[in-house]
């Protein structure tokens, strides 16, 4: 790459760093989204935003919901189907032999929401947009909307990702749980390796290891070395390499190509994205 640098030596350089863990910077502190709005949706379950995004809306709600807002869904739209808990209250004894209630999980039915963008009526109230703006900011977002990406935040919290890509429904969507740049990359790794890979199986562990390594390397490559957290990136891939039965240094030195030809699709595609640009306003 003329622009930003050899992916290959970034990341040799990377997993040279990594044989002295102890030198590397501190991880950094993860700053969750919490949002500030009265949008329901925003108290799903991450699995169900999840379904929402990938449906190509930020605000989804049943037909009831719409009502409160005075909105009407319009005729012949199509629902979202998200799943929702059925639960039940057995009675069982306890180690004393005493009869107490237990609420169980016994399975999840569907329940149909409708997108924002398929109703009609009364505005809304004015949501809580300062993480839209942050996630409209991000770097290689052009790259995101070229590939079909939906990008999205949600409110995050200690139990839910920090964030995720994923696919179904024909749509890709990364969605943020925290403002973190190194989240953002390591999606975006994930989004390249699923385009290379063409979604074809791999070990879980890998694929965490080229996601989180391909991240650090492609912020380096950005020149944004302190947002890349290369000591948050070290305790991350030690965790995964556990599973393959690894050190750190030898798994990301096993997986390095794939990595970098991660970070090389990005970059490639946000240099034509550019050059095209500049024909567009010649």
């Amino acid at each position: 790459m003329k622009l930003f640098g050899h992916a290959q030596e970034v990341g040799q350089r990377i997993v040279q760093a990594f044989r002295q863990p102890d030198r590397l910077p501190v991880a950094l502190a993860p700053i969750f989204i919490r949002r500030k709005d009265d949008v329901p949706c925003r108290k799903w379950s991450w699995h169900n935003q999840l379904v929402a995004a990938l449906c190509g809306t930020t605000d989804a709600r049943g037909f009831r919901q719409w009502d409160e807002v005075k909105r009407k869904v319009k005729k012949g739209s199509k629902a979202i189907w998200i799943l929702a808990p059925c639960v039940k209250n057995i009675k069982e004894k306890n180690a004393r032999g005493e009869e107490v209630e237990r609420r169980v999980l016994f399975g999840f039915r569907g329940i149909p929401v409708f997108a924002v963008e398929d109703t009609e009526g009364a505005a809304l109230p004015a949501s809580d947009d300062r993480y839209e703006s942050w996630a409209r900011e991000l770097p290689l977002l052009e790259v995101a909307k070229a590939w079909d990406i939906t990008v999205g935040t949600y409110s995050g919290t200690e139990t839910t990702p920090l964030g995720y890509f994923q696919y179904g429904f024909g749509n890709q969507a990364v969605m943020l749980g925290v403002e973190n740049l190194s989240t953002w990359a390591h999606e975006m790794v994930h989004a390249a390796d699923h385009r290379l890979t063409e979604g074809a199986k791999s070990d879980r562990a890998h694929k965490e290891i080229v996601a989180e390594l391909g991240g650090a390397v492609l912020l380096e490559c950005l020149g944004m070395s302190h947002d890349a957290d290369l000591g948050g990136a070290y305790s991350y891939i030690q965790r995964y390499a556990e599973e393959t039965g690894k050190d750190v240094v030898r798994a990301c030195i096993e997986l390095l190509d794939r990595v970098c030809n991660c970070v090389k699709l990005i970059l490639d595609t946000a240099e034509t994205l550019q050059q095209q640009q500049v024909v567009v306003a010649a």
